[in-house]
């Protein structure tokens, strides 16, 4: 059919409901979205903690043929290896301890619809062997059963890593990598897609506004500049927090450079330095308190918020304190020198000697 000049041309980069942004970056998030939806493949998410893969995951799936499907998401992160496995696949009863009854695994609730793994890069060497399976062959076991179970589920899943540079490491299958990585969805962190600010901003304001019956609708200049300003660690998870305390805290209708955190108004933390009247439990207190106070509601990585920060700083200071010496590094850290090669690859900081 031909097309007026009035009629775009339509490439799928329209925004979808549920997502937003109209950034470059966004854009082609639509498009990538739009166009595996139709297919049945399996689809990988990669992105920082905070991108919003589990609103692409849900997007994925309303948009394909399995939408009036179930959609069931599994932190893969949040459980033992047991825990999960059972999670996944279910169990009979009397296949381990406080099994009372048979269950049935998350990927017989997706039976028709679309399971979505986040963290699938947790995931244990056992728990990828039997993934792979089901993905091959749709089929599995429930634990401590011989029954074998037949689904027709579509697999999305989602990693904070590369998980390319995970099979380099050997920490995770490659052949259940390449099984994922059909089509691969790479989502922006938010400092890479600052054009799309306000409108989130905007976006959080409503559903703020209304879970406390608020009316904060206006953001001063300075503050909106600041906003676009900061790198944003927590991406759009962090922004939302951010937008949350605004709402809660102000005394009018108007967010003000006042009403922002510390780190994203520019100001030095005012945390006490070793030799200046502070000592490192007075650090270590302050350090958790900022990282709890910024870090997101619903964050599950804390751990890795705080502690793997510091450990990468510690390092890498110890490092240059030593001329990059990684023998005498480690053994001013405590630690043998194996210990901290694989520290330092663990960190990105392999190239540091």
């Amino acid at each position: 059919m031909l097309r007026t000049p009035s009629q775009p041309p339509d490439d799928g980069s329209s925004p979808i409901k549920g997502l937003i942004g109209a950034g470059a970056a966004m854009r082609d998030v639509y498009a990538m979205t739009r166009r595996v939806a139709a297919s049945s493949a399996s689809v990988l998410l990669v992105g920082e903690t905070g991108t919003g893969k589990e609103l692409v995951a849900k997007a994925i799936h309303q948009l394909s043929p399995r939408g009036s499907g179930p959609f069931v998401r599994v932190n893969c992160g949040a459980l033992s290896e047991s825990l999960l496995e059972s999670e996944l696949f279910g169990h009979v009863r009397g296949s381990f301890t406080g099994a009372v009854a048979n269950r049935a695994g998350r990927f017989e609730a997706a039976h028709t619809g679309t399971i979505f793994l986040d963290e699938i890069n947790s995931t244990t060497p056992k728990l990828q062997v039997k993934l792979l399976r089901v993905l091959q062959e749709r089929e599995f076991e429930r634990v401590g059963d011989t029954e074998t179970i037949s689904v027709d589920t579509r697999v999305i899943a989602a990693s904070n890593r590369e998980l390319l540079d995970e099979v380099a490491k050997e920490t995770f299958r490659e052949d259940l990598y390449y099984r994922l990585n059909v089509v691969p969805i790479y989502l922006p962190p938010l400092r890479a897609r600052r054009e799309d600010i306000p409108q989130l901003v905007s976006h959080f304001l409503g559903i703020y506004n209304e879970a406390n019956d608020r009316y904060v609708v206006q953001i001063r200049p300075e503050a909106m500049d600041a906003l676009a300003k900061y790198h944003w660690p927590g991406n759009v998870r962090e922004l939302q927090n951010v937008v949350e305390r605004c709402v809660v805290m102000a005394d009018g209708d108007e967010i003000g450079l006042d009403l922002l955190p510390p780190a994203i108004r520019g100001d030095r933390p005012s945390v006490s330095m070793p030799g200046r009247g502070g000592d490192l439990d007075s650090l270590a207190r302050d350090l958790v308190e900022q990282g709890m106070t910024t870090a997101p509601p619903d964050d599950e990585n804390l751990f890795d918020r705080i502690v793997s920060r510091v450990e990468r700083e510690l390092i890498s200071q110890m490092l240059a304190a030593c001329d990059g010496v990684q023998l005498k590094a480690a053994a001013r850290l405590g630690i043998n020198r194996n210990t901290l090669r694989k520290k330092l690859v663990e960190h990105g900081l392999e190239n540091a000697d």
